[in-house]
């Protein structure tokens, strides 16, 4: 671990390089477009499947962003996913699909090279923090053990698409009030299935009531993102999560119609007063990606929207709307995150970011 990575607000002026892991497909190439001005860190590497490795990044990637690919990344050669052709990066992004992430992230974090993920392979295993930031921060005290035992390097993940957006909503109701029961319905982005995702065929006219493993993320890592650092571990929240996934015919942008339980009696304005209220455990850190307020309320009735609201800060502000009471549970509420910035790229990077201004990324010596 590095000291004095941060003074004050202010990184160190060299930046840290990065690797991206998976950099072809869609969250790397939003991880890319995010990374291209970054203050903090720079592309050192891009690497992908063994079929892609050796070519130029711009000969290998069907490029799918209506922004540039950046002309420095797209010379770049595409190196195979192993360790040993990373040696020259201080951290590396995991846009890598789930069964490769698995097989391949341990290595890296074992050779001292810390991973900050997207994939879902290991956000259960109790060393390893599932963190948005403003929500949980704290449970970086997981890596401690980690770092020592590894020589600096672990895994960090950030949590499902749709898990993300909802946990920040519920955050600072879970603060003020306390949280019973949540049930969650999702309309989710065509986008969120990647690259190979469905054809249009498949989806015009269409909703698909089904998602693969995507109910199952939210139920289980809400609690353990809600939940308190306790004996070196996570203590799961007490709750209830129940989840519908649909696929849309919308290309960004994850809407959720959600209905909780509160675990004390507030009144609507009180529910909103809390959603604009809140302040994320980040605050006054100045990381590049985060946005002030994390959380916007909307008050017309047909809002938040897909393609009207998805942008906000960027792409990492929630927007929220019709918070109104439920005659079943307490209240329901809309909630939009847009699945490929808040939720994928941009999460990840935040998460990067954190890292970096708390002194837990290291520079390394080229090998």
């Amino acid at each position: 671990m590095e000291s004095g990575a941060i003074v004050g607000a202010e990184v160190e002026m060299k930046p840290y390089r990065v690797g991206i892991l998976g950099a072809t497909g869609l969250v790397g190439q939003r991880l890319i477009e995010r990374l291209a001005a970054h203050p903090w860190l720079r592309i050192a590497a891009v690497a992908a499947s063994e079929r892609s490795a050796g070519r130029s990044f711009a000969d290998a990637v069907s490029w799918r962003l209506p922004s540039e690919m950046p002309v420095t990344v797209g010379a770049l050669n595409v190196r195979p996913c192993r360790v040993e052709e990373m040696q020259d990066c201080d951290l590396v992004f995991s846009a890598l699909d789930t069964a490769i992430a698995a097989e391949t992230e341990p290595h890296f974090a074992a050779a001292g090279i810390p991973v900050v993920s997207n994939s879902s392979a290991f956000r259960q295993d109790e060393d390893v923090p599932l963190v948005v930031p403003e929500v949980n921060a704290s449970h970086l005290a997981l890596l401690d053990d980690v770092q020592k035992r590894n020589g600096g390097g672990f895994i960090v993940t950030n949590p499902n698409c749709s898990t993300t957006g909802l946990v920040l909503a519920m955050a600072p109701l879970y603060r003020q009030f306390g949280l019973d029961r949540i049930v969650v319905t999702t309309m989710q982005a065509v986008s969120g299935a990647g690259i190979e995702g469905p054809r249009a065929f498949e989806m015009l006219d269409n909703v698909v009531p089904y998602i693969p493993g995507e109910e199952e993320k939210i139920e289980l890592e809400m609690g353990k993102i809600l939940g308190a650092i306790d004996g070196g571990r996570v203590r799961r929240a007490d709750l209830a999560v129940s989840a519908h996934c649909h696929r849309v015919a919308t290309t960004d942008g994850h809407l959720e119609a959600v209905s909780v339980g509160l675990a004390s009696r507030a009144g609507a304005e009180e529910v909103i007063a809390a959603l604009e209220g809140f302040r994320g455990e980040i605050e006054g850190e100045d990381l590049p990606s985060a946005t002030a307020p994390a959380i916007v309320v909307r008050r017309e009735n047909d809002r938040p929207q897909p393609r009207l609201d998805r942008d906000a800060g960027g792409g990492m502000t929630v927007v929220v709307g019709r918070v109104r009471p439920c005659p079943v549970l307490d209240f329901k509420i809309e909630v939009l995150s847009h699945n490929t910035v808040r939720g994928a790229a941009g999460g990840t990077l935040l998460n990067a970011e954190l890292l970096v201004a708390r002194g837990r990324i290291a520079r390394r010596d080229s090998a």
